[in-house]
């Protein structure tokens, strides 16, 4: 039945018919109405009501012309969905729809997916809602999914526009609600406990000088009795209601049962094993994990049994009806070669073709020196000297010509961690090292390790201690085969850290979680880089909340399983502090400031790589030319002339915001880009696009793969080297057993079992992932122009899959194909739901 606001019209006007879809109850933890509406209907009357807005003012008043409304009742019900239907007649002086309130009179909050308006003579009008709308009394706006820059705004829809910002922006008061839409900023206080322990007291990361970081989504959450600059930790970790996660990805991924089950599986754990800090005694034993399993006893949390059964079933195999077995999957890499741990040649090539390659450069200057301070450090001058490097390079020249003919790489996480050795130290049952690793590029393409230099800064009375470590078939001989496979074991250790706190969650997804919010709060959702943007947002607050609740928090998973321990989020703090830019996270401007590439206008892509096959980077490249002519074709579009983009007050308070709020703690960085030009909008939408895509995907999917086997990529090493200071008790277990050396300083049964679930979760692509490039969105397909850019778009890309087929099928390409060597698949666009190693979703979604 149609409702009218205001006089009515008696002038025969228009019939239009507007169609509702919601999503129906999937099993979620939050069911959309289905069951009971009929009788709800039935009873009092209620239902969905809508209301038209046009986009033109009343020519007679010069004011918003009368919406017109109607009430929309359940019409039908298919799969997952429900359907509702309402009918207008709309004055012939009504003009175009813009919008469309909606009322939900119902009990419950619905789901609202879209809004079709037939009827009209130039066809339907789609509204893409994808958004849950709360019962009575407040009205929810839906724009039309035509685009819509600020002053291109139609007279009737631009005090709606800015209420809805106004909205979403909030107060900045009050505690936030479950079904809140409210998207403001906090620093991480609410990271430690300290009401329910001192000891789990962290710096507050964020808004101050010692402590810089991005900001996170503000819950208003009361602070703590103990100390009120600190927020209570509670078990609800509040996100905007439209960035919780679907049904689908809710019952892969939910962070309750997670949270629960991992808690479960490492109680039970306990008890099996009377003592946590037991590691295993034998390879064998390792082995049995994916062999064998773990019989679990009865659990007795409903939560963690349906976190084994539902979220890592795969993990999970059924005993008997009291008794499950935990079993892993083996990874991809043992598959293909038991012993692929083992060699140098994979430690070297993971470098460039596994889960971080982000961390090798190259060595521009000799000798190598530290730029700590040599009174608090030690003597800066690195151990790794000209004659080392010489003898293990004969026939291939000196270092200085090494230097200079680009052959020389590293893995330098000397500086960054020495100065937390000493206080790492001080925590029972890990220990810490500055290293420096260094590799030779051969004639085969391939890196070829060098050394390993370990250092200990002076403390407790010792002077500084730092030894250089070389490869076996260097220097023959059983103690240095052994000293140097234990090296190697820190400095894997060294790259988990830094990859899982830095490349990952600092780079990924703590930097985008103010993108989100500034989107949200400065961006209509009628702009059309709202809708640009938009993909590459989903879910991200609802990540990194679940991992504020159990991952990155004061003795969380991260603190318990790697070597930085509860120093863990401080030192992402110094990497943002010291190391962050907004300009180097460009994949061009990253290769070029490791060393990794060089301008070169003849070549692909305008850069010159120093290593020819480094899987990441040559794939990277390709998706990121991909992306950044999508976008360019997308901007352009939109902005003709840099007038049009400083005119812009939406996206010049995004970006404002983002510099000065977001990212305030850096906001005098004179590196942030000018937003002048079009071309200064291409190049920070796909530097976005990147981080929250393809960089992502590189540091993420993989992490079963490499890690799921941990000898490979141990998170921490738990006993410091042989040679420093040993007792004669150490030492002589060393001589006689150095294989037991090894695995007592590997991570522990629980330890290294709980990263393997995780690792196995995150590795993990939901069933309805989004791949970049995949599918057309509607906004996209309102403009024709737009459309013919995506077709070329998803085109690129697929024929960016074939390219990377070939490549691993290229014998001459070492780093990605050989004899038991996993292909380097990361930048592959698409994939199916699982742990596949390819696929590249369009955002920071786990």
């Amino acid at each position: 039945m149609m409702r009218k606001s205001g006089t009515k019209n008696t002038t025969k006007g228009q019939n239009v018919k507007a169609i509702v879809t919601v999503k129906g109850s999937g099993g979620g933890l939050l069911n959309v109405v289905r069951d009971g509406v009929e009788a709800i209907e039935g009873l009092v009357g209620r239902t969905l009501v809508l209301e038209l807005v046009s986009i033109e003012l009343d020519s007679k008043t010069n004011s918003e012309a009368k919406t017109i409304k109607g009430d929309a009742h359940k019409s039908e019900e298919k799969d997952d969905e429900v359907y509702y239907e309402a009918t207008f007649e709309l004055p012939s002086d009504f003009g175009k729809v813009g919008a469309v309130l909606v009322e939900n009179e119902l009990h419950k909050e619905m789901f609202l997916k879209s809004i079709v308006l037939d009827g009209f003579p130039d066809g339907p009008v789609h509204l893409t809602c994808e958004s849950w709308v709360q019962p009575s009394p407040d009205k929810r706006v839906f724009f039309t999914d035509k685009s819509y820059l600020p002053s291109q705004t139609p007279s009737g829809l631009r005090r709606l526009r800015e209420e809805e910002l106004k909205l979403l922006r909030g107060n900045g008061e009050g505690e936030r609600k479950d079904s809140d839409r409210i998207y403001d900023y906090d620093v991480y206080n609410d990271l430690g406990d300290p009401d329910s322990n001192p000891n789990l007291k962290r710096p507050i990361l964020g808004g101050s000088k010692q402590y810089p970081y991005p900001r996170r989504c503000c819950t208003g959450r009361d602070h703590s009795n103990s100390d009120p600059m600190y927020e209570k930790r509670s078990s609800d970790f509040y996100v905007p209601r439209d960035e919780t996660f679907s049904d689908i990805k809710e019952s892969q991924f939910n962070k309750s049962t997670i949270s629960s089950g991992l808690s479960a599986i490492s109680e039970t754990l306990d008890a099996i094993l009377t003592d946590q800090n037991l590691g295993f005694t034998s390879f064998e034993d390792i082995d049995t994990i994916y062999k064998e399993g773990f019989h679990l006893p009865p659990l007795k949390d409903n939560n963690g049994l349906n976190f084994l059964q539902r979220v890592i079933p795969r993990l999970i195999k059924a005993v008997n009806d009291t008794q499950n077995l935990l079993r892993f999957d083996t990874p991809e890499t043992v598959k293909r070669d038991r012993f692929f741990w083992i060699s140098d040649e994979e430690f070297a090539r993971e470098t460039l073709a596994g889960v971080n390659p982000y961390s090798i450069q190259l060595v521009k200057e000799w000798p190598l020196r530290s730029k700590l301070e040599p009174q608090i450090y030690g003597p800066p001058e690195s151990a790794i000297t000209k004659e080392v490097i010489e003898s293990h390079i004969v026939g291939y020249g000196t270092v200085e010509e090494a230097i200079k003919e680009k052959k020389l790489y590293m893995l330098d996480y000397h500086d960054i961690l020495l100065p937390y050795v000493s206080k790492v130290r001080e925590v029972e049952g890990t220990t810490l090292y500055g290293s420096r690793t260094l590799f030779f590029l051969t004639e085969q393409g391939t890196l070829k390790p060098l050394s390993i230099e370990l250092t200990r800064p002076p403390m407790n009375g010792k002077p500084q201690w730092k030894q250089v470590f070389t490869p076996s078939h260097a220097i023959f001989h059983s103690t240095n085969l052994w000293l140097w496979r234990l090296a190697k074991a820190h400095v894997i250790a060294h790259d988990s850290g830094y990859h899982e706190l830095i490349n990952h969650w600092l780079r990924t997804h703590a930097v985008m979680e103010p993108f989100v919010i500034a989107t949200n709060r400065q961006l209509s959702a009628m702009h059309p880089i709202y809708k640009l943007l938009h993909p590459h947002l989903r879910f991200t607050m609802a990540i990194n909340a679940f991992a504020r609740e159990i991952l990155i928090n004061a003795d969380g998973i991260i603190e318990r399983s790697f070597s930085p321990n509860k120093y863990s989020m401080e030192l992402s703090s110094v990497a943002y502090d010291q190391l962050w830019r907004f300009d180097l996270q460009a994949l061009p401007n990253d290769l070029i400031d490791r060393g990794m590439a060089e301008v070169d206008p003849s070549a692909p892509h305008g850069l010159k790589l120093t290593i020819k096959d480094y899987p990441f980077a040559s794939d990277g490249l390709l998706i990121w030319d991909a992306l950044k002519e999508w976008i360019t074709d997308y901007v352009n579009h939109y902005y003709a002339t840099p007038s049009i983009i400083e005119s812009d007050h939406e996206l010049q308070a995004w970006w404002k915001e983002i510099r000065t709020v977001g990212h305030g703690d850096k906001s005098e960085e004179p590196w942030w880009p000018n937003l002048k030009t079009p071309k200064d909008l291409i190049d920070i939408i796909t530097t976005i696009a990147w981080i929250a895509s393809a960089h992502h995907a590189a540091v993420n999917f993989g992490q079963y793969t490499y890690g799921g086997y941990f000898p490979n990529r141990p998170n921490i090493v738990r006993t410091k080297m042989p040679t420093e200071d040993p007792s004669k008790e150490e030492w002589e277990t060393f001589v006689n057993k150095p294989e037991q050396t090894l695995l007592e300083s590997f991570a522990s049964q629980i330890q290294a079992t709980t990263m393997m679930v995780v690792y196995n979760v995150l590795s993990y692509h939901s069933p309805d992932e989004e791949y970049i490039g995949q599918y057309l969105k509607p906004s996209w397909a309102e403009d024709q122009t737009i459309k013919v850019a995506f077709e070329k778009f998803n085109s690129k890309l697929k024929e960016i899959e074939g390219v990377i087929d070939s490549r691993n099928a290229d014998s001459n390409l070492k780093n990605r194909h050989g004899v038991g060597v996993v292909p380097y698949e990361q930048m592959k666009p698409f994939s199916g739901p699982g742990i596949t190693g390819k696929g590249i979703p369009y955002s920071v979604s786990i």
